[in-house]
């Protein structure tokens, strides 16, 4: 009895891991959904995306994303070590997070919303795994197509439709620094009509960004 249910756990791995390494290359052609939109579509709740490839956006996007979430986008493989070492020897306990855009393009993908030990545990292999077999422009575009806005609102075309009433394409440098600060709570910053502290952040994603060089060379 035991020999059976170890035999159908570990099959069940197995058969879990072939469908991720499946679906992580057919992602290398098809931009998929996020889980959150699964989840949507599963509620019947109205889901706005529309997939553009990242050419179809404006460069301030990519560069703003970068300044704010994740500054060594183009030098680390999934992971950023020494980030994350950071906050694990912070002694009053971790005040600020250390995921990459591999990370939580993983958790958007394959995993599922909220915070969790073991959530955050599968996101490093997972995002180790798609940096491996992905490029960084890829990782990008896909990011940039999955990433939540707003109730309902994924990526950067129906972000940029929703509160600008323009194409990505055509979003300016303050524009792409505000949907950049909105990220890490889209559901409270509305790009749109920030808030005072929304346009602090978004000042300071802009000087970053200005200051930071080529830091979208890999794109």
């Amino acid at each position: 009895m035991i020999g059976r249910v170890l035999r159908w756990l570990v099959g069940a791995v197995l058969g879990l891991a072939g469908l991720f390494v499946g679906l992580s290359l057919l992602y290398l052609v098809v931009t998929p959904p996020s889980t959150l939109m699964l989840g949507r579509w599963a509620t019947l709740a109205p889901v706005d995306r529309r997939v553009v490839p990242l050419s179809a956006i404006s460069e301030h996007l990519p560069r703003a994303v970068i300044s704010s979430e994740d500054a060594r986008f183009c030098r680390h493989r999934g992971v950023d070590w020494d980030a994350l070492q950071e906050v694990l020897d912070d002694e009053e306990g971790p005040s600020r997070g250390a995921s990459t855009i591999s990370m939580q393009t993983a958790k958007n993908l394959f995993l599922w919303p909220g915070r969790s030990y073991i959530r955050k545990g599968l996101e490093i292999p997972v995002a180790l795994w798609i940096d491996l077999v992905w490029s960084k422009r890829r990782m990008m575009e896909i990011y940039l197509n999955v990433a939540e806005w707003g109730e309902g609102i994924f990526g950067a075309e129906a972000a940029a439709q929703a509160y600008f009433r323009k194409s990505a394409r055509d979003l300016s440098r303050r524009e792409a620094a505000l949907l950049a600060a909105a990220l890490p709570n889209p559901k409270q910053r509305n790009p749109a009509r920030p808030s005072a502290g929304h346009r602090r952040i978004a000042d300071r994603v802009m000087a970053r960004a200005a200051a930071s060089g080529p830091v979208t060379g890999c794109l």
